[in-house]
């Protein structure tokens, strides 16, 4: 099979070499791993990838050729230039339709014949709108102008031809083909090839903080066969080009291939690729050649900036400024008919008309005449206000004390600036489970391996103790460590903080490295063949999995970061290593013929399992007191190990029915009451007091690595270096051993599993470990063939390995099974063959490495399983519950099994005591459907059985009751696809939660796809990691967590929090507050328009509809321009209807305003209603008044324009719920900016307003009392029914949780904490306490809020 694969794939290749549509390098013989030359003609694809040479060598006439279209290292973020500001600025605003619509108005007004007012006080609402929305893009565009202007003068050393030497440039004339030299620290100017690195193992270390937030360095590896002089790299002797892809915005593939002189082919890949904005760490000099530059670079094609979204609100809106429209067009075609009707009835008339036009035609003038006086009507300043109230919404938000995180000195970040009132409205909120719930702080727990149980009982003896002093406190919290002091006599120290490092190992296994150790153990031949010896073998394989199957990066304080340290001289002599691992080279399943019946059923009897108390013991030490005792008189003193059918069948030789007690135990006595171990034991304690010293540090990808590491060098397995090529590691009793690497695997979500191939040190042999889900790794492990007691023992593994890995989910931990497998030179041999095509290929590269990958990872050898702790965020139960509470359902959408999901869902309190789970796992399609339908049956007949028959001493226990749907990824599909989505929707919709587990980033995105759509609600997605960009960008609403998997999340996010628990304050408060203040603000505006509108629109039944106005146009423009803008705004940003504490005390009024939807179409008229009749009293109040008067058209207006400024600024004070000095002083200044205005108007102005003239109306009214009663009698009978109606509503229609009295129970325990606290603070020994008489206090202060 694999010969035809071979050929196969060989004559694909040859095909697409024919067809010119693929780069390929074919290898002739065996090549290594570092030899990826190749020897074949070149190819070129036009349009598909780009050329590159050398700036600086012999092929300029190429180089000038393909580089002329090649963008410059120079970047501008910025939208304008200051040439181009205006006209681009001016074409960008006019990209919206409302400033088109005032743009047509204003030339409107220039055309005479529908002329109403001067030219240019028409002109001026669109230009102060214009103006500030300029000024404010003129300061962002500046900044970006001034981050620019410092990136691009960056300095770097760039290789010069002339001079022969490197240059200082800056980075913006950097170009493609350029040699850059970097030093440590340095960040990369563009995207280069790694050409030479002061490493002599030729790698190089990057940081990608800048990229994606990983602190933790990234290996890089130099090109492998360039030439270089003396071991340096000489730019001149370059002459090779450069084929790869067209720059992309892909982070995590790169390919290409580079032609050297000579034809050889040498394959490139990701690894060879340094990124733009990375660092240089630890090492002192790198060379590149850039390939991509500027703009193309892969940094800055990911550059997409801040977020914009259209909020639900806003999309609203734009349907109520139709209305607006509508209302706007009958409005003036009411005026254009009537003005038609009143010149054709006309007769005699004592002032001048236009007689020689039609009244047809006199009517479509006024109509647009109308457009032109009524066009305050479409709010174009509403626009601008609401950019205006969403920065300050988003600065409060961005300063709230609450969210910031003092540990990771971190705030909220708000990405997305336009949607801040869509936080509350959300109705589903879907959420990944590690590193969003839980700390991602992993902590190794427990293990398994050779199907025997450790369970670490001491760790979970800290973290229990843990748990339950933070319950102590209130609330839950992150489990933190409880110190405890030592005995300086011990070698374990105690981690100060309880994380990955925190590892407390099990005394079996600590006994089992012991006897590994042990000089008594018996060498000698024959000796391989025992039951110990082979879970020995098991051992020590599973621990050396645990330190080399990772990609971790080695530093210490003592020596360079991630160099390899020479190897120590062993502990044991080389002849003595080497005897030892005669017993582990030999295959585990055929040793197992060679047992005898005696020693495969012996029973096993276990030794003290106080040899490594906490403080009292030494590592790997196997001393016991004095009166302890290993003999098995004493059942209780047992193992946990006896329970394991694996154990009774091949453990360590123990006392048999023939009373044989072996004598491996009475020689283990010994080397205990001697206190040694490995026959040295002073030597080994001193070793370990160096390795502490050490203090080596290990940087993960994971913190999944980082705890299996440390698990690993808490037995003493301690990996001490890595390189390109070689692994320094410890094991317990040898010493330094260095390992050659020979492949790395790396993980990804398809194989769900990473490998390692070596050469081990002392026997030889290839090995591959591997580690990956145990869904994964249980399904590759073979099962021996020929011995069936080999068959047997093999089955007893995989089933108490399972029996482990469901008690592990279970405790909600997560778990990852390890296996290895031995390769015969000549298989691996041929595996290498084509592996090495796969890599050097350019086509299909990450298809043909991942099935490299899975040809390679079969009929593995299962050697144990983990399990590690990933400890729930604090406050996650509280945050959940109060969301639930809110009516926001809450789903988790995971990839890990479904024990753990479920268990972690009741530690987080998403499933309740009373709750029922509805498991669907399903093997095909047709099942799926069934099975759907039976849930929804089930669903259904549970909820009637509720409703109906529910006992009234149960009814509180039944009404908690619901159903939680767990799902798992299998039968999600088959659930997603499109004739299954409305059963699964319909069902989901029942239910309380849906858990989906074992889900993939494509289907997590499916499913909150699904749900908006369907069931057309407001989503929520919250995550950490890159495998949860697509759900979040996905939902209407999308939260990052900074945690520990990057900051991929963060950026794709609209919201960017540290912790979950902060989702909480940020829906139930801010989310409330903002969408409260917007719908209000947004209503508030529509109602002052149109009351305002209707006023003149009312004067033209007594002018003839005629187009007149009986104000001077300055205050008509700046009534809403400048006199009620203000007030608005301030309200917008600072209004609440509930204070903080009560909406987090009281999550149900979240639903309550969500449910009242405070922007509904009824809500637009009954505010349109209520304008129209604040409208009718304004204008006819002050008409009736002075009827009979020799008042002028000004003299009338005037009153009603006081009135109008007072009913909408009084309205404004009765609709808001805070008063505080800066409303009074903004509402003070409004109304003083009115009359101070008109006042001066009347004084100074004389043909300000032709063909009217104030002088002197405004000062004559406002000296007569009759103008103030007017004022005063217009303003209470405008807003009379408003008051007569809240006070209706707020007294018989009352909001369920005032009536609970939900409120009064919190301000009581807040008042009753506040004197508590004043109390302990001020009472001294001869002064009473203050305390007073409240009935909602409780005389007990044993009830604490949390």
């Amino acid at each position: 099979m694999e010969r035809l694969h071979w050929v196969w794939h060989r004559c694909q290749t040859l095909m697409g070499r024919e067809s010119g549509q693929g780069w390929y390098s074919s290898t002739d013989g065996l090549p290594n791993k570092n030899s990826l030359d190749t020897q074949c003609s070149p190819h070129r694809v036009s349009g598909k990838r780009r050329t590159v040479f050398a700036h600086q060598g012999p092929h300029q006439h190429e180089y000038e050729a393909v580089s002329k279209n090649y963008k410059g290292n120079a970047i501008r973020t910025t939208k304008y230039r200051l040439l181009t500001f205006i006209p681009m600025n001016l074409f960008q605003q006019f990209r919206r339709a409302a400033n088109l619509y005032f743009l047509f108005l204003a030339l409107l007004n220039w055309v005479p014949v529908v002329e109403a007012f001067q030219k240019e006080i028409t002109m001026i609402p669109l230009l102060v709108v214009l103006t500030v929305i300029a000024i404010k893009d003129a300061l962002e565009d500046y900044r970006r102008y001034l981050y620019d202007k410092k990136v691009n003068n960056n300095d770097v050393r760039v290789f010069c031809g002339k001079q022969k030497e490197y240059v200082e440039q800056c980075w913006k004339d950097v170009r493609v083909g350029d040699f850059i030299c970097l030093s440590c620290n340095e960040i990369i100017p563009a995207d280069m090839l790694l050409l030479y690195s002061s490493d002599p193992r030729g790698v190089c270390y990057i940081e990608t903080a800048n990229l994606d937030g990983e602190t933790n360095l990234k290996q890089r590896q130099v090109i492998p066969g360039l030439p270089l002089q003396g071991g340096e790299f000489t730019p001149e002797n370059f002459h090779s080009r450069i084929e790869c892809e067209n720059p992309n915005n892909n982070f995590s593939r790169f390919r290409g291939y580079m032609e050297h002189s000579s034809g050889v082919r040498v394959g490139l890949h990701n690894n060879n690729l340094l990124l733009r904005s990375c660092t240089i760490r630890n090492t002192e000099t790198v060379i590149g050649i850039v390939i991509y530059a500027g703009h193309e670079t892969k940094a800055m094609m990911n550059n997409s900036g801040p977020r914009y979204k259209c909020s639900h609100l806003e999309k609203r809106l734009n349907t109520d400024v139709l209305w607006c429209v509508a209302l706007l067009i009958i409005m003036c075609l009411t005026a254009a008919v009537g003005h038609a009707l009143w010149l054709k009835n006309i007769k005699d008339p004592v002032f001048v008309i236009d007689v020689e036009t039609p009244p047809a035609l006199a009517g479509f003038y006024i109509f647009w005449t109308m457009i032109i006086v009524l066009q305050v009507l479409i709010p174009i300043s509403l626009y601008v206000s609401i950019e205006i109230v969403k920065l300050g919404q988003i600065y409060f938000i961005h300063n709230d004390i609450d969210l910031y995180n003092e540990l990771l000195d971190s705030r909220i970040q708000c990405r997305a600036l336009n949607i801040t009132e869509d936080l509350g409205q959300i109705q589903y909120l879907f959420s990944d489970k590690t590193g969003t719930l839980t700390e991602n702080n992993m902590v190794f727990r427990r293990c398994s391996i050779f199907g025997v149980e450790y369970p670490h009982e001491e760790n979970a003896r800290r973290l229990e103790v843990c748990a339950v002093e933070n319950k102590a406190a209130g609330h839950t919290m992150t489990l933190r460590p409880q110190p405890e002091p030592v005995p300086s006599t011990a070698t374990w120290k105690e981690p100060h903080s309880l994380s990955e490092k925190e590892v407390v190992p099990d005394p079996e296994l600590v006994k089992k490295l012991n006897w590994f150790c042990s000089p008594v153990l018996p060498l000698k031949e024959g000796s391989s063949g025992t039951s110990s010896s082979l879970e020995l073998t098991y051992i020590t394989d599973f621990f050396l999995a645990l330190t080399i199957c990772n990609s971790v990066v080695v530093s210490s304080s003592s020596q360079p970061r991630h160099v390899v340290p020479e190897a120590r001289m062993p502990l044991k002599s080389l002849e003595e290593i080497k005897m030892m691992f005669q017993r582990f080279s030999f295959s585990p399943f055929t040793a197992l013929s060679t047992l005898s019946p005696h020693q495969v059923k012996g029973s096993p009897r276990s030794f003290t399992s106080r040899l490594f108390t906490r403080g009292k013991t030494e590592f790997l030490t196997s001393s016991t007191p004095p009166n302890s005792s290993t003999s098995e008189t004493d059942p209780g003193k047992e193992s946990n190990l006896e329970t394991s059918i694996l154990r009774d069948k091949v453990d360590l030789p123990s006392q048999e029915k023939g009373g044989n007690s072996g004598p491996v135990e009475d020689d283990i006595k010994d080397a205990k009451t001697t206190d040694i171990c490995c026959g040295a034991g002073p030597d080994l304690e001193t070793d370990y007091d160096s390795d502490a010293d050490d203090d080596l540090l290990y940087e993960a990808e994971s913190p999944d690595e980082a705890a299996l590491v440390h698990a690993a060098r808490a037995y003493r397995c301690t990996l001490r270096g890595r390189s390109a090529e070689s692994l320094l590691v410890d094991l317990p009793g040898i010493g330094s051993l260095s390992v050659q690497l020979l492949h790395i695997l790396p993980f990804d979500s398809n194989r769900r599993r990473m490998s390692v191939v070596v050469r081990h040190p002392l026997t030889g042999q290839v090995v591959v470990y591997t580690k990956g889900a145990d869904s994964v790794i249980m399904d590759l492990a073979e099962t021996p063939k020929g011995d069936d007691q080999a068959q047997e023992i093999d089955c007893h593994i995989k089933e108490q390995t399972q029996k482990h890995l469901d008690s592990y989910a279970r405790e909600g931990l997560r778990t990852l099974c390890i296996a290895k497998k031995v390769l015969e030179e000549e298989e691996y041999e041929v595996w290498l063959r084509r592996h090495v095509l796969a890599e050097s290929s350019i086509d299909h590269r990450e298809e043909l490495l991942l099935e490299s990958a899975e040809r390679l990872e079969t009929n593995l050898t299962l050697l144990g399983t983990t399990g590690i702790v990933d400890r729930l965020q604090e406050e996650v139960p509280e945050t959940i519950e109060a969301l639930q509470r809110a009516g926001i359902k809450v789903w988790i959408l995971t990839g890990d099994k479904q024990e753990t999901a479920i268990n972690i869902a009741y530690a987080c309190k998403l499933l309740g005591p009373y709750d029922q789970l509805l498991r669907a796992n399903c093997g095909s399609k047709e099942a799926c459907s069934a099975f759907l339908d039976e849930l929804k049956l089930e669903v259904q007949h549970g909820q009637e059985s509720l409703t109906d028959g529910v006992e009234a001493e149960d009814h509180e226990e039944s009404s908690s009751r619901s159903f939680i749907l767990v799902i798992d990824g299998k039968t999600l599909d088959w659930a997603l696809q499109e004739e299954l989505q409305s059963d699964f929707v319909e069902l989901s919709r029942k239910c309380k939660a849906v858990i989906c587990c074992r889900s993939t980033p494509l289907q997590k995105s499916q499913v909150v796809r699904l749900i908006r759509d369907q069931l057309r609600v407001m989503t929520l997605a919250v995550g950490d990691g890159a495998n949860d960009v697509s759900m979040i960008q996905m939902a209407d609403v999308g939260i990052g967590i900074s945690g520990q998997e990057g900051l991929q999340a963060v950026m794709s996010s609209d919201f960017a929090v540290s912790r979950f628990k902060h989702l909480s304050k940020l829906l139930l408060v801010h989310g409330h507050w903002c969408y409260f203040r917007l719908a209000n603000m947004i209503l508030y505006f529509i109602y002052k328009n149109v009351m305002y509108v209707n006023l003149l629109f009312w004067y033209q039944f007594f002018c003839g509809f005629s187009g007149s106005v009986m104000t001077n146009a300055w205050v008509l423009i700046f009534f809403n321009l400048l006199f009620t803008s203000i007030p608005p705004l301030i309200y917008g940003i600072l209004d609440r209807d509930l204070p903080a504490d009560s909406l987090m005390a009281v999550p149900e009024l979240y639903q309550n305003s969500h449910t009242s939807k405070l922007h509904l179409p009824y809500m637009f008229w009954i505010t349109v209603l209520d304008a129209f009749y604040q409208s009718l009293i304004c204008f006819f109040i002050p008409y009736f008044a002075l009827t009979g008067s020799d008042v002028g058209v000004l003299s009338f207006g005037s009153p009603i324009n006081a009135s109008a400024l007072l009913i909408v600024l009084l309205h404004q004070v009765l609709e808001s719920h805070t008063l505080t000095w800066i409303h009074v002083l903004v509402l003070l200044l409004s109304g003083g900016s009115y009359f101070g205005f008109v006042l001066l108007f009347s004084v100074y102005c004389v043909t300000c307003s032709p063909p009217t003239n104030p002088v002197g109306v405004e000062t004559l009214q406002m000296s007569q009392p009759l103008f103030f009663i007017i004022c005063a009698i217009t303003t209470v009978t405008a807003l009379l029914p408003r008051m007569f109606f809240q006070a209706l509503h707020n007294t018989v229609l009352c909001s369920a949780a005032l009536n609970s009295s939900h409120l009064d129970k919190v301000e009581s325990e807040k008042y009753r904490q506040r004197m508590q606290h004043w109390n302990r603070g001020h009472s001294k020994g001869n002064r009473l306490s203050v305390c007073v008489d409240n009935p909602g206090l409780e005389a007990s202060a044993a009830s604490v809020v949390s």
